[in-house]
């Protein structure tokens, strides 16, 4: 581990708790925010960046077993788009990965004020998923696009339509989780409520 990520993190632990004995909550909400994202990040490489790209890559790999438009080469993390007028290649690499996007969503999910700890740990495992599944659906899209269009449409594939796609998915991630609208409560309530029947039936069933 890199000696300067371990003086940082040494560092934002002081700094919050020092703002959290000031009762300083929205100072501790930004570094404590903040510090988590450049934390994980630093982390990130090379473990968490090769999970989640083969991850996404195992994602893509359904939708090409499914349709037969494209090919994964898993080991050296590349997709073959099959076009009418020749292969095209594709590398999934740190940006498709979508670990920026993951987490910023955790870290801004760990130090949210309003949310208890299994808020927390539902919303960060939901969002997880969610931005997972956003990324595999923008891949897939340009997959279709330079399938039936040929390799002259990557560039408005992956670089507009398929991040258009993906952002407006996020978006409507942060927007349901963080102005904890009734919908994000009532999947919260029934996911908890879920759990405690489950719980409840196991007993049951012990005794009898």
């Amino acid at each position: 581990m890199n000696i300067y990520l371990i003086i940082g993190a040494l560092v934002w632990l002081y700094l919050l708790s020092a703002l959290n004995r000031a009762h300083l909550p929205a100072f501790h909400f930004l570094v404590g925010t903040a510090g988590l994202f450049f934390i994980l990040i630093g982390l990130s490489d090379p473990y968490w960046v090769w999970f989640f790209t083969h991850a996404v890559i195992n994602g893509v790999r359904w939708i090409g077993e499914t349709t037969g438009m494209c090919t994964i080469m898993n080991h050296y993390g590349l997709v073959s788009i099959n076009n009418p007028t020749g292969p095209l290649t594709m590398s999934i690499d740190y940006e498709c990965s979508g670990i920026i996007e993951t987490t910023a969503f955790v870290s801004l999910v760990a130090f949210f004020p309003i949310f208890t700890r299994k808020e927390r740990a539902f919303f960060g495992l939901l969002g997880v998923l969610w931005i997972y599944l956003a990324n595999v659906l923008r891949l897939g899209l340009v997959i279709v696009i330079c399938h039936y269009n040929g390799g002259q449409a990557f560039f408005l594939a992956h670089s507009i339509l398929g991040r258009l796609l993906f952002y407006v998915l996020v978006i409507m991630l942060y927007y349901n989780v963080f102005t904890y609208s009734q919908i994000s409560r009532s999947l919260f309530l029934a996911f908890r409520n879920t759990v405690k029947r489950w719980k409840s039936d196991s007993k049951k069933g012990q005794t009898l």
